[in-house]
């Protein structure tokens, strides 16, 4: 992720290099970000991430060219993990700021120079407060002319000495130059382009004829680059980035202090990497032993199971014939039931039926009798009937009149005996 503060805007680049090219996600602009709630425009930054599917990014920010101080210093014969100490130790003779407290970074140029940047203190904590309430983590702060040194370089070897134009969002020229006399040159011009590329040439002691170039023909290409990432309107957000994602290939100075720097590299995710490869080593020989031991078990359960299965299967043959000579106990004592149960039927209905009615036939089967006689009146024999505790539900099935009589037809439910 590389961020351009660029006046009242933010201008974002998200870019992925791999060996065979460079990819642009996705290119956005903040706008009025200084005017704006920073939850708003952090929201708006967290959904354009989110949708690139890649929230955890820290940023590489490049600090407007007017709260910069850019210097140059030859420390030659310096080794490079001196090269820190010697130029703090330079730092009185290049601070402007006086007395206020700065912050400072550093780019290795050719033939032992460096490319210094320098920053009040209060500055980077302002837009560090801002960019935290607005939840952008930055992994850099750094200035325009870092940022396209180390990104240049990240393609094709730049030319010994050249004069690069582009735009910035403002409209103005920004050039950036290289040449033997002068390792770097950046500035930014409000006149023609021509006029600013003739001051440059004169800048780098370059020959005044020497045509310039668009900075971003120097740039490493984009295999895949949407249309909003408009290399020719403002290319230093894609700069940024690129610088940002390969910092072991090049580096760009880096303004912040250490503590403060947010880390996006996937390399810091090997040492956990490898905690958790051998934690899941141990889990798996804890899960392994946990099997092996519960197969010992399972095997002694069985050994048990088929030395006492020969006593279960005799015992579940002793059930099922008790159950069957209980059966035929039940069974016995229906039969012997039923005889009770009829006669007492028959009792019922010689109380229930008194004279002068008469049955001619009573079939009596376990769950109904069945009646056919004569009686002055039947209609009344069914609520007679229904009255006993051992019937229920009469109904006719056939009724007649005879002379003065009535043959009746009677068809009675028996109730179940507790």
């Amino acid at each position: 992720m590389g961020i351009q503060v660029s006046g009242e805007d933010l201008e974002a680049a998200v870019v992925r290099v791999r060996p065979n090219g460079v990819h642009v996600l996705g290119r956005v602009t903040l706008p009025r970000f200084r005017k704006r709630p920073a939850a708003q425009w952090g929201a708006e930054y967290a959904a354009f991430l989110g949708k690139l599917g890649a929230p955890y990014l820290r940023a590489t920010v490049v600090l407007p060219r007017s709260e910069t101080i850019v210097r140059q210093v030859s420390l030659r014969g310096v080794a490079a993990k001196d090269m820190d100490a010697a130029v703090g130790f330079q730092m009185d003779t290049l601070n402007p700021y006086g007395d206020e407290e700065v912050l400072f970074g550093w780019s290795p140029l050719a033939d032992g120079g460096v490319l210094v940047g320098i920053v009040r203190r209060e500055t980077v904590e302002r837009y560090l407060e801002l960019f935290t309430e607005a939840g952008i983590q930055a992994a850099s702060f750094t200035f325009a002319a870092a940022a396209i040194h180390a990104a240049i370089r990240l393609g094709p070897p730049p030319p010994a000495a050249f004069v690069a134009l582009s735009r910035t969002p403002s409209g103005a020229i920004d050039v950036y130059g290289e040449s033997p006399s002068r390792p770097v040159f950046s500035a930014e011009f409000d006149m023609p382009p021509e006029r600013a590329a003739a001051l440059a040439a004169a800048e780098l002691r370059l020959d005044p004829d020497t045509p310039p170039v668009d900075l971003a023909s120097l740039l490493p290409p984009p295999r895949v680059n949407p249309v909003e990432n408009d290399l020719a309107r403002n290319p230093l957000p894609y700069a940024a980035a690129l610088a940002g994602a390969c910092p072991l290939l090049s580096v760009a100075a880096n303004l912040l202090p250490p503590e403060k720097r947010a880390a996006s590299s996937r390399g810091m995710l090997i040492p956990t990497a490898v905690c958790a490869a051998l934690l899941l080593l141990v889990v798996g020989a804890s899960l392994a032993w946990s099997a092996l031991d519960r197969r010992q078990y399972l095997k002694k359960l069985e050994a048990e199971v088929a030395r006492i299965e020969p006593q279960a299967r005799r015992a579940a043959t002793l059930d099922r014939q008790i159950e069957l000579t209980r059966a035929r106990a039940r069974l016995l004592d229906d039969f012997r039931a039923r005889t009770r149960a009829d006669l007492d039927a028959v009792n019922e209905l010689t109380r229930l039926l008194p004279a002068p009615v008469w049955t001619n036939i009573v079939e009596l089967s376990r769950d109904s009798v069945t009646l056919n006689g004569e009686a002055e009146q039947a209609a009344p024999l069914l609520k007679l009937l229904d009255g006993s505790p051992l019937f229920h539900n009469s109904e006719f099935t056939g009724i007649s009149k005879v002379a003065s009589a009535e043959v009746f037809r009677l068809r009675i439910q028996r109730r179940a005996r507790p």
